[in-house]
């Protein structure tokens, strides 16, 4: 092997060059979506994940030679899918007033965890590399500045990152009120994440005025 097939080699998952491609990496990536919501990434294998895609692990290689590339490129295909979500609530939010901008961000990540079961199990858990994540969350941070934004053209960009940063974490905790295992039953969370969303209601009318 020369150099150059050397240094090929060890440069990552390979790029699909046609349509074909592109729709195996789908197949793959969507099965192994699966796989890391129901085992997480430590106990999930590529031989599970090409399986669940009813594929060869030699065609899974060809685009993804280890399970963290298939892990980062599914962080990063839904990571995307987020950021496209709260791009058009940036778009839609200066049309709103402060309790609509409340109720739409209580239950954004919570809608956007049950369609993606798999990036919790990615991001909050070890296995991910923390750089990446990191990007998924500052990045998120920066587009909930977007949001708010508007509401408060006199705030300062240090003050409105606080609260960007304060939204972030009623978000993940609405997250975790969903998923509580000590509500007796669904309405006990469906009441809990009211009363954060009016927490969250009158924080930002406080903090926004």
């Amino acid at each position: 092997m020369n150099e150059s097939s050397q240094t090929s080699s060890k440069a990552g998952p390979r790029a699909p060059r046609r349509d074909r491609g592109h729709a195996r990496v789908e197949v793959l990536l969507s099965a192994a979506a699966q796989v890391f919501a129901d085992k997480g990434y430590e106990a999930a294998t590529t031989t599970e994940i090409a399986a669940a895609a009813q594929s060869s692990i030699g065609s899974l290689y060809q685009f993804f030679p280890t399970k963290q590339a298939v892990a980062l490129a599914l962080i990063r295909q839904q990571s995307a899918d987020l950021g496209a979500r709260l791009a058009a609530m940036a778009e839609a939010s200066a049309g709103w007033d402060v309790d609509e901008v409340a109720r739409r961000l209580a239950g954004a990540l919570v809608d956007f965890r049950a369609s993606h079961p798999s990036f919790a199990r990615l991001i909050d858990t070890p296995g991910a590399p923390e750089a990446v994540v990191l990007d998924v969350r500052r990045g998120m941070r920066l587009q909930l500045a977007a949001i708010l934004a508007p509401h408060a053209p006199a705030l300062g960009r240090a003050r409105l990152m606080a609260v960007a940063a304060v939204v972030q974490q009623v978000m993940k905790s609405a997250v975790a009120l969903n998923d509580d295992p000590a509500a007796d039953n669904p309405s006990a969370a469906r009441a809990a994440l009211a009363e954060l969303r009016e927490m969250l209601r009158v924080y930002l009318g406080a903090a926004l005025a």
